[in-house]
């Protein structure tokens, strides 16, 4: 079934898509590329273990966090990589990061989030000597029918569908305009140029003012110093421009703090961050401790968020997703592939043990859909879509 699907992805032309934080080079898939022909066997019950990549604490504390909380619950089972703090000028190691993961014929998982530019080459590799790893994609920053091929498991928030859901839910909180804040790296990949032209069409529907901001690139020569201080000197004087109801939207994670920061100042509009979630920028930008990130941390920090933006005269502008998506991937399909491994769920994906996964961790219903390109429909490629949490509507 892969390699009809392999083939036939390779005689299609298809369009270069990426994530939240990525580069937009991606490489046709072709035959050698392609996953194992045959139907992956589960491991004998209660054996294999997971390999977790993630990017450093320093890169996304909610990726690196939901792996050490898999080791904490299954011990040895689970082994935790990361992936180099600069991957874009490091994927040598990439490659050697998972070569040396292929190597240990107890490992018959793979779970990587995010799947950052460079992760199909390190793949690639491991597929060279290895057919029997369950492989999950989490944020992938690569063209999807290339990830297709590679991963049994791929998820993501649904990029597209909150090209509607943004502008509206900016609007629910009050906003007569929308900022979207990105740089010319992000606006060359289409799923995000895409999701800007949605939120910008979107606009024109429900009668706000959509305003497209040039941010500099935080892997440019300012760096990401330079990348959020920008942020903090450029949101009150379109605050001073275009008044209080303005609504603020960021594509990169490093400019979410900032971005929290001085809306909150300006009393603004923040609909999400870039990657929903609690966690992300809330904490820093408001100095909360974000806690052990357990359910009881989780709640702490929203109970916290919500005391700030209160006693900053903003609450009820300000909103996310009830959980992380981040950790959220990590952990269910964490779970998904030790059932996997310990013969609970077959090759073919089962899409209501996936969801309930997610549920479980969520602590509400999760819906997710298929991945659709050019009329071809990627059933192992799934995206993700929440409801909001708007803080002050939770009491």
């Amino acid at each position: 079934m892969r390699r009809i699907l392999s083939i036939l992805l390779v005689l299609c032309l298809v369009l270069s898509i990426v994530g939240c934080s990525n580069e937009s080079n991606t490489t046709q898939a072709n035959d050698d590329n392609s996953k194992k022909e045959s139907p992956v066997e589960p491991s004998p019950e209660g054996k294999g273990k997971v390999a977790i990549i993630t990017n450093t604490l320093s890169q996304n504390e909610e990726e690196y966090r939901s792996a050490q909380s898999m080791v904490e619950k299954y011990g040895d089972r689970i082994v935790h990589e990361l992936w180099p703090d600069n991957f874009m000028t490091e994927q040598e190691q990439m490659v050697t990061i998972v070569s040396k993961l292929a190597a240990d014929p107890e490992i018959k998982a793979l779970i990587i989030n995010q799947a950052v530019p460079g992760t199909n080459a390190a793949v690639d590799k491991l597929l060279e000597t290895r057919d029997d790893m369950f492989i999950v994609y989490s944020t992938p920053q690569e063209n999807p029918p290339d990830v297709a091929t590679r991963a049994d498991l791929i998820l993501m928030p649904d990029e597209l569908k909150m090209g509607d859901n943004i502008p509206v839910q900016a609007q629910k909180l009050g906003a007569k305009t929308l900022v979207h804040y990105s740089f010319p790296r992000h606006m060359s990949q289409v799923l995000l140029s895409a999701r800007r032209e949605l939120m910008r069409a979107k606009c024109e529907e429900i009668g706000i003012e959509f305003v497209d901001a040039t941010a500099p690139d935080p892997t440019g020569d300012q760096g990401v110093t330079g990348a959020q201080q920008f942020i903090l000197e450029d949101v009150p004087k379109k605050v001073q421009e275009y008044g209080k109801d303005t609504a603020f939207f960021s594509t990169n994670c490093a400019m979410q703090i900032p971005l929290i920061k001085a809306a909150v100042d300006e009393g603004a509009i923040y609909p999400q961050p870039c990657c929903p979630s609690p966690y992300h920028g809330y904490p820093t930008a408001l100095g909360i401790e974000s806690g052990d990130y357990s359910e009881d941390s989780l709640q702490n920090v929203i109970d916290e968020t919500t005391r700030i933006l209160e006693e900053k005269g903003v609450l009820g502008r300000f909103s996310t997703w009830p959980v992380p998506v981040a950790m959220m991937s990590t952990v269910a399909s964490t779970e998904y592939a030790i059932k996997w491994m310990d013969g609970e769920v077959g090759d073919e994906l089962d899409l209501k043990v996936l969801e309930q996964c997610m549920a479980d961790y969520a602590g509400v219903a999760v819906e997710t859909s298929a991945y659709v390109e050019e009329g071809t429909e990627y059933p192992n490629y799934r995206l993700i879509i929440m409801d909001f949490l708007t803080y002050g509507e939770q009491r």
